[in-house]
């Protein structure tokens, strides 16, 4: 009997294709530290455009969740995207597990590359380390775009029941998850109003090929990320920054991106998606784009196009 035909793969392939087509290589780099990192780069990167830096969250490799804003970021700037250490086909031997050592890893890539000035978009888990990437190394991140990342989450938080889920390991079982059950719990959690009947045939090839991998890893990383968080010891970046929020965020709620902007100050303009989730660059890529080319771009107040409100 021929072999199964893998959706999953399938779609990563397509998805390869849609990014050699936008004009980015997939290369690999070796840091020198037991650290291998894979991104997407400018096949031919051009001097007039400025560069901006993509980061992703927990899920599929980096392509599963930069695809739909891709092609027109990179019409208006050089695009790097990575793969953060374990996921994709970036890996390390060092033990560890924080945004911070990420933050790292992703300077490291950048400078290895000749790379010393850029703006940053973080999503969710990819936000923690953009903003990591712009506290540690200010001198190399000029604006900062944090989408739907509860960067000012404390450990008490959980605790307190501002969660869908009442503790870690909980979050690790949805987040990384291993049946098909889990992963329709993700995706209900997830989505402002999910597609409800995926086949399980589907859902179980998606874990098989995507969510097996390095999973001990990444269960570090959600330990890590949790562990003795507080508010009080998150430094404050200087950098102008974007907070954009789906306003139906069950992953990270709306709490704390007002949060964050007290935190931030000023310096911080929050705009609140309406009738999106936690994935906003799945379900409302058209919007999450014209913020981010009014912000990056246009130097002026992001767009708020009919469908969203300011939180600001």
């Amino acid at each position: 009997m021929a072999a199964c035909i893998s959706f999953t793969a399938t779609r990563d392939r397509c998805f390869r294709f849609t990014f050699s087509n936008a004009g980015l290589k997939s290369a690999t780099t070796d840091l020198g530290d037991g650290t291998i990192m894979h991104w997407w780069a400018p096949k031919a990167p051009k001097d007039s455009k400025p560069n901006l830096l993509l980061l992703h969250g927990f899920g599929a490799n980096a392509m599963w969740q930069w695809n739909d804003v891709l092609s027109p970021l990179t019409r208006r700037f050089n695009v790097y995207v990575p793969d953060l250490v374990f996921f994709g086909d970036s890996h390390t031997t060092r033990p560890e597990r924080s945004e911070a050592f990420q933050a790292q890893c992703v300077a490291a890539l950048l400078l290895a590359h000749g790379l010393h000035t850029t703006s940053v978009v973080g999503i969710s888990y990819g936000g923690f380390v953009a903003y990591s990437l712009a506290a540690q190394f200010p001198e190399l991140v000029e604006k900062v775009v944090l989408c739907c990342a509860g960067v000012c989450l404390e450990d008490k938080d959980l605790d307190e029941g501002m969660f869908q889920v009442k503790t870690v390991d909980e979050a690790v079982d949805i987040l990384l998850p291993q049946t098909p059950e889990k992963l329709r719990q993700l995706v209900q959690i997830a989505f402002a109003m999910p597609v409800k009947a995926i086949p399980t045939c589907f859902l179980n090839d998606y874990i098989n090929v995507m969510c097996t991998e390095n999973r001990q890893e990444r269960k570090e990383l959600i330990e890590t990320l949790h562990k003795d968080r507080k508010l009080s010891n998150l430094p404050k970046i200087t950098q102008p920054t974007l907070i954009i929020w789906g306003e139906k965020d069950l992953v990270f709620p709306m709490e704390l991106a007002y949060r964050l902007q007290r935190h931030l100050g000023e310096n911080a303009r929050l705009v609140v998606i309406k009738n999106a989730g936690h994935a906003l660059n799945v379900q409302k890529p058209k919007e999450m784009y014209k913020n981010l080319k009014s912000f990056l771009i246009d130097l002026t107040t992001p767009t708020v196009p009919k469908n969203q409100s300011n939180g600001t």
